[in-house]
């Protein structure tokens, strides 16, 4: 009779997750560390919350998505007596909570509360490559300022974070809209009644998704969207919102913002009829527009912060007649002057409609940080990062719990995107380096190497014993190049008895191996014998001269 045949679980991560090892956490533990010297140096405090939430206190708020529960990892607990258990779920983002701690502890924390908070999120949704089901999120908050002060400061300390980690000015954008400037645009249009908001929600629904799909469907496939609808390539069609022309044409002023205001300063500048990007490239790199003579093309903040004042006066005839949308524009124009007032030229950051993901979360700023550089993608060829942190103004979330309308901002920074983007520009992190190892000649002298390991981390050098089988000194010292360490001591009877240790620099040795001369090589010898006393003073003089 044949045996039962054992079913060993398969060794493998639960797909859209993946494992991170020592340099890849190195990295991130680095990156976290100077985001939050920058969010501290700005007066936020930190606060930790559990990974756990409630549905309930997770809400509906979860982005892009109407159903309360989709998106999440939830569970429900076992029944108390004739009470359901409660359901249970992994936190989506970091915002959620926040909501929840401000409504629960709102009697002992100080108005207005600025906190900053790192961890893990989790959303139960389909992965794809470079999109995980758990990421790290970076956010800093101020609940309870109503003034646009404290969104121009989130922006502010954004730019400022960026190039903290490592971003060069240039490479970096922050992009700020209002989603008060959208609502004036659909009160102009007929799809926003302010006296009775939920009339035309259909409607807005429709004009909110299209508009979101701008970068995907062009301007052509938003306006098919705001009229009877559109039909793919494979011959689906998309019901539209049902705008009359004139009505389309208002919204799409909006969407076309951008694009018209380039077009207007190209043709003021003499600037030839080439591509948006091409004009736009024009415009910011040498700013042509009544700008710096034609042979020194240095961008001039003063110029550049004409922008931000075409693009205001467009918006601002867009919205003429709706008391929301004239609102939204002040609120731009007063935050332009308040990023100005703090160093931020529109170099930094700057007004732009074109922000459209996320506005239907949002009810005032909205602002995205993008990286301007180029890298290849999976077919070689050039394509721009992308955006790396968003957020904006979310004056009724914590309305949920307290049944009054909180003000509230933030941004949410992602971690792992801007890692990546590091790692593409060839600025990451160096590779953790590894620690000395200390080689064991003779077993019975364990003590005497664990002496060895101690003294060096007492003097704030990394240090391990070796702790496999000693018997083949080549395994140990394949160890210690896996382990990239740079040092490796090595004690035997002989060294023992004289007083003396050898330290090898493992660095200089695998440089010997493939490239150094003879000559280079008696120069600074890869192994020096030294006095066992001097064992600390001589290792970190070799770890010191490795980076020089």
């Amino acid at each position: 009779m044949a045996k039962d045949k054992i079913r060993r679980p398969r060794a493998e991560t639960p797909k859209g997750f993946r494992d991170y090892f020592g340099a890849e956490v190195t990295a991130r533990a680095a990156m976290l560390r100077r985001i939050a010297e920058v969010y501290h140096r700005y007066g936020f405090e930190a606060l930790e919350t559990s990974g756990v939430e409630t549905v309930e206190a997770l809400g509906k708020f979860l982005p892009d998505v109407d159903r309360p529960n989709e998106g999440v990892f939830a569970w429900q607990e076992d029944a108390e007596g004739d009470r359901p258990g409660d359901w249970l779920a992994l936190r989506y983002d970091l915002t959620a909570p926040l909501a929840r701690v401000y409504a629960q502890h709102r009697n002992d924390l100080p108005a207005p509360y600025r906190r900053y908070a790192m961890g893990p999120v989790w959303r139960n949704e389909k992965p794809g490559p470079g999109r995980f089901r758990q990421f790290y999120q970076c956010d800093a908050d101020t609940v309870g300022a109503p003034s646009v002060a404290a969104d121009a400061e989130i922006c502010a300390m954004l730019a400022d974070t960026l190039e903290a980690v490592g971003i060069s000015r240039g490479d970096y954008i922050v992009r700020v809209n209002n989603r008060k400037v959208l609502n004036g645009v659909m009160e102009v249009a007929g799809v926003l009644d302010p006296s009775d908001p939920e009339r035309f929600a259909h409607e807005r629904g429709i004009v909110l998704r299209a508009i979101d799909k701008l970068d995907r469907l062009g301007t052509d496939g938003v306006r098919a969207l705001l009229g009877e609808g559109r039909k793919d390539e494979s011959g689906d069609f998309t019901k539209g919102a049902g705008l009359g022309a004139e009505q389309a044409e208002v919204v799409m002023g909006f969407v076309e913002a951008k694009q018209q205001v380039v077009d207007r300063l190209s043709a003021k500048a003499g600037l030839p009829d080439v591509s948006f990007q091409e004009k736009w490239d024009a415009l910011f790199a040498s700013f042509a527009i009544d700008g710096p003579d034609a042979n020194d093309p240095a961008v001039s903040v003063d110029d550049v912060r004409r922008w931000n004042d075409e693009i205001l006066e467009h918006l601002e005839k867009l919205v003429e007649g709706s008391n929301t949308g004239e609102s939204g524009v002040a609120e731009l124009r007063e935050m332009a002057g308040l990023l100005a007032a703090q160093g931020m030229g529109p170099d930094r950051v700057i007004i732009d409609p074109s922000v459209v993901r996320g506005l239907g979360y949002y009810t005032g700023p909205v602002f995205e940080a993008e990286l301007t550089f180029e890298i290849p993608d999976e077919k070689g060829r050039p394509r721009q990062f992308g955006s790396v942190a968003g957020g904006g103004r979310y004056d009724d979330l914590v309305k949920r719990f307290t049944g009054q309308a909180v003000p509230a901002t933030g941004v949410s920074i992602g971690v792992d995107r801007l890692l990546a983007a590091l790692a593409a520009k060839g600025r990451g992190e160096a590779e953790a380096q590894g620690p000395v190892v200390v080689t064991v000649m003779d077993r019975d002298r364990m003590a005497d190497y664990q002496a060895m390991a101690s003294e060096l981390r007492a003097a704030g050098i990394r240090a391990e014993v070796y702790l496999g089988n000693p018997k083949n000194f080549g395994n140990q010292m394949k160890y210690a190049d896996r382990r990239g360490s740079p040092v490796a001591v090595i004690e035997g009877a002989d060294e023992k008895e004289r007083g003396v240790v050898q330290i090898k620099d493992l660095i200089l040795g695998a440089q010997i191996a493939k490239e150094a001369t003879l000559e280079q090589w008696k120069d600074r010898p890869s192994q020096i014998e030294v006095p066992r006393d001097e064992l600390v003073e001589r290792v970190r003089a070799m770890i010191e001269s490795q980076s020089s």
